[in-house]
């Protein structure tokens, strides 16, 4: 089968089409024949080696990619009940396994780790929710901030931002947000009440609608100290890359990784259903073969991107 990956860390030019063995679904394993991958900012850090602790054990290639849309075409023994061979799907992948990430034509995760595609949906969009969601929702549940609270998200036009803001609505919370002049009305359609501009003085603007300061602020754009301020006395910070602090304040910092809840269904299940009734909005900005995997990388890495790159390996 058709895999992309590199047998080192470095740029996206390491990035090359492998031909590798059919992988075979073992016990509670689900085998999809991947239609799309989406290309999140994870996988060029996985392909950086900003993960490599976690591959000591792993032999190369390594495999990118966290987000898997296709079709289930083998059931591995006591494989979930849930599932059937060819049904679309939508898998959550982590790629320092040694089976390696989602860049592949088959690939094999936990039964666990897998839904339903939301319906009405290609296998594009598909692919551009789990990973991106599951981390907002992840997020929004470490605040676990009543109905009513106030909430900020930094990053908000990104893919987390955008998916911790239309979460945060749906659970009831008033939303700060911060956006480029040119992404406020993208900012406000995910359903923000108040939008303030991005950037190093972000705390300040927040300050400034919120005196008090927020009981909770979602980092998506990981800035750190310089969000903190934005956060009152008591409340907690969410981190998205691993920061821990120190915080000032009586702040808290909360690191969130996705793969806390890679196994947990009914979380991601939710997130499809949420999908299917209009509650998130999965935005492709560009399809490009898997062969273009190195330069989706670079078109990654240039930014500006306003949705995810997918890439097709239908």
């Amino acid at each position: 089968m058709k895999a992309i990956g590199s047998t080192t860390f470095g740029g996206p030019d390491v990035l090359r089409e492998l031909e590798l063995p059919t992988p075979e679904a073992g016990p509670g394993e689900v085998r999809i024949r991947v239609h799309a991958a989406a290309v999140n900012p994870t996988d060029a850090l996985f392909r950086a080696g900003a993960y490599a602790a976690r591959t000591t054990d792993v032999p190369p290639p390594y495999l990118p990619g966290m987000d898997a849309a296709g079709v289930i075409d083998q059931l591995g023994p006591g494989a979930d009940g849930r599932l059937s061979v060819g049904q679309r799907v939508v898998a959550l992948v982590m790629p320092t396994r040694p089976q390696g990430g989602a860049y592949a034509e088959q690939i094999v995760v936990p039964a666990e780790s897998v839904v339903p595609a939301p319906a009405g949906t290609d296998h594009a969009e598909a692919s551009t929710l789990l990973m991106n969601a599951a981390t907002a929702r992840l997020a929004l549940d470490t605040l676990a901030l009543p109905r009513g609270a106030t909430v900020a998200v930094t990053g908000a036009a990104g893919a987390v931002g955008g998916y911790a803001i239309e979460l945060a609505k749906a659970d009831g919370l008033t939303v700060v947000a911060d956006a480029a002049p040119h992404d406020r009305d993208l900012v406000r359609g995910f359903g923000a009440d108040h939008v303030v501009d991005r950037g190093k003085d972000v705390a300040t603007r927040v300050r400034e609608l919120v005196p008090d300061g927020v009981a909770g602020l979602v980092d998506g754009s990981d800035q750190r100290e310089e969000a903190v301020p934005a956060v009152a006395d008591g409340g907690t910070l969410v981190a998205l890359r691993g920061w821990q602090g120190p915080a000032e304040g009586g702040v808290t910092v909360a690191p969130v990784f996705v793969a806390g809840v890679r196994g947990d269904t009914a979380l991601l299940d939710a997130l499809r259903l949420q999908a299917e009734q209009g509650v998130l909005s999965l935005r492709v900005a560009k399809v490009l073969p898997a062969s273009d995997a190195a330069e989706a990388h670079r078109l990654l890495a240039a930014g500006g991107l306003r949705g995810r790159l997918v890439l097709d390996f239908s």
